[in-house]
């Protein structure tokens, strides 16, 4: 018999639990030409089997009614242990009760008695085999391929992980930079390059890893680290330096760290890596010193953003604050369409100059202070799309962000629906967008909040989908119209396996729910073009425009009716 399946791929192994030996040579007979079958005559026998170190299994088929240990005993110590409980379950019976009730404990589906429908037994375990898997795909995204180090989110996750563990252990943030890094890229090549990287990463983790230690890299050359408290670095920092002098001889190639030392637990994640990263960019250029450490006596950045707190009133008064717009066009046509609009904040500060969003949006997300700037934006977008429904004769719907401390807001709906009054525009035309971790704070308080806004009209897109772990739990439970791919995928989609099967797998998940897929942050043709010939709907970033005035966006509506009348 072959080890191999249809289109050449290893055999997925299933076990079938039947006491009735006719039922498992029926089964058999049907799933062995695609999978290699296991047996077992009852529960106990297979939780054992289950336990075995150097099997794993692709599906479970179980009866419910056997002895020793019966399917609904097996199916509740499967769905509540850690081990195994990934695996998925297909119950059969010929009882609509024992269905009901084995789909409340959390089987995935269902095969009724008699097995007189081969094909349809085969296409459910395939389709449920194959969800599991797409599932594991995105999963998959919790590690960096180059570095192995954790992706942001579940960086950030396994942090509130620890500081919720009761350790009572002192910890660092540290922030790791090469500085200059893209001369090395450029003299020796992008392999090299990857290989320091790599290498650094695995130096960190090794030396430091004593205690608790773990790493990301957020951006393309910098690491955070957070480990247990540690008076010095100077020995580690030493020992990476040589490394990377080793290696490059480029003068202004060098490595920074900058430390917080014992953290206060109490602010944020992204506030303590801020104080560490303050730390490593301090020192910038300074070659005198390559290690800084954070300190409240230096803490320029946090007076900073106590400015942008105190200035954010008078901002909104004197119109300081202005909101952009960057057009979202679709591109399953002959030519791309424009239609729609993200609106995006910018300040205008009159000490600072123009005001990354960067700078202060995470900080107003932090304080609650976000609230104010999303009704800003809310009633502004309102007000400009009246302005070019006037002016032009058409709508150009405007996507606005609708952050967690709104979701919370009882008022949140009345408010909305105020503004569309006094602007007279349709709920359609301003649509919702929230972000996919808004779900992971509160699953069935965001999916109320969204089931009454759309309840009123509101379309609803959810943004950054990807970016964390709950993605599949949550398009099959919170009601959607719009998929904004998380653009860290779009980015990468040319240069990584994973990242380009990623984003095949997001849009034919939406192509099953039908709902359309924005890709942001589009920023070249080739982009376009594979997202085209993937299916995705709706496409938005720098290949078209960066984020512009209404002035400015005028001339996006005018070619779009320009192109009207030529085809007239």
């Amino acid at each position: 018999m072959s080890d191999f399946g249809y289109q050449g791929r290893p055999k997925r192994r299933v076990l079938v639990v039947d006491d009735e030996e006719v039922n498992r040579e029926i089964l058999g007979n049907i799933l062995g030409t695609q999978y290699e079958v296991s047996y077992a005559e009852n529960g106990r026998q297979a939780y054992d089997m289950l336990h075995e170190r150097l099997t794993r299994y692709s599906l479970i088929l179980l009866d419910l009614l056997m002895p020793e240990m019966d399917g609904f005993e097996l199916l509740e110590k499967i769905k509540s242990e850690e081990a195994v409980s990934n695996i998925p379950v297909i119950v059969m019976t010929s009882e609509k009760p024992a269905e009901v009730r084995s789909i409340k404990m959390g089987a995935d589906d269902f095969i009724t008695k008699p097995y007189d429908m081969p094909e349809v037994i085969l296409a459910r375990c395939e389709r449920i085999i194959q969800l599991y898997e797409d599932k594991s795909i995105i999963r998959s995204a919790e590690k960096d391929d180059l570095t192995d180090l954790y992706t942001r989110e579940f960086f950030q996750e396994y942090i509130r992980q620890i500081d919720g563990s009761g350790r009572g252990s002192q910890m660092d943030a540290i922030v790791l930079n090469i500085e200059h890094f893209h001369m090395l890229n450029e003299m020796f090549g992008r392999k090299t390059g990857d290989s320091v990287l790599k290498k650094i990463a695995d130096m960190v983790t090794d030396m430091l890893g004593e205690g608790v230690c773990i790493g990301c890299r957020p951006d393309a050359d910098y690491f955070y680290f957070y480990l247990e408290h540690r008076d010095s670095y100077d020995e580690v920092f030493k020992a990476l330096s040589e490394e990377l002098s080793g290696i490059s001889k480029i003068p202004g190639v060098r490595m920074r760290l900058g430390v917080y030392q014992n953290v206060d637990t109490n602010i944020s994640i992204e506030d303590r890596f801020d104080h560490a990263k303050y730390a490593c960019d301090r020192i910038r250029g300074d070659y005198n010193r390559q290690i800084f450490f954070y300190s409240k006596e230096e803490n320029e950045k946090d007076l900073y953003h106590e400015q942008l707190i105190n200035d954010i009133d008078n901002a909104i008064l004197n119109k300081d604050l202005v909101v952009f717009y960057q057009p979202k066009y679709g591109i399953q046509c002959d030519e791309p369409e424009l239609r729609s609009a993200e609106a995006l904040i910018r300040w205008r500060h009159p000490k600072y100059g123009m005001i990354s969003p960067g700078d202060f949006i995470p900080l107003f997300e932090s304080n609650g202070l976000i609230q104010k700037l999303d009704h800003f934006v809310w009633e502004e977008a309102a007000r400009q799309i009246r302005k070019w429904k006037d002016e032009y004769g058409i709508t150009v719907p405007v996507s606005v962000n609708v952050s967690r401390v709104d979701i919370y807001d009882a008022q949140l709906e009345d408010r909305l629906v105020r503004i569309l009054k006094d602007n007279d525009l349709d709920a359609k035309e301003l649509m919702l967008e929230i972000t996919e971790s808004a779900y992971a704070d509160d699953a069935k308080g965001l999916t109320d909040v969204v089931t009454k806004l759309r309840e009123s009209g509101f379309r609803i897109e959810m943004d950054d989908f990807g970016s964390g772990y709950s993605s599949l739990n949550m398009i099959t439970e919170i009601p959607i119209d719009v998929l904004k791919m998380d653009m860290k995928f779009i980015r990468n989609m040319n240069k990584d396996a994973k990242s380009l099967k990623l984003v095949e797998l997001v849009i034919e998940i939406a192509d099953y729910l039908g709902v359309p897929v924005v890709a942001e942050g589009v920023e070249d043709k080739s982009q376009v073009d594979q997202l085209k010939s993937m299916g995705c709907e709706l496409i938005q970033g720098y290949y078209f425009s960066k984020p512009v005035p209404p002035e400015e966006f005028n001339k996006f509506i005018e070619a779009e009716i320009s192109k009207g009348r030529e085809s007239n």
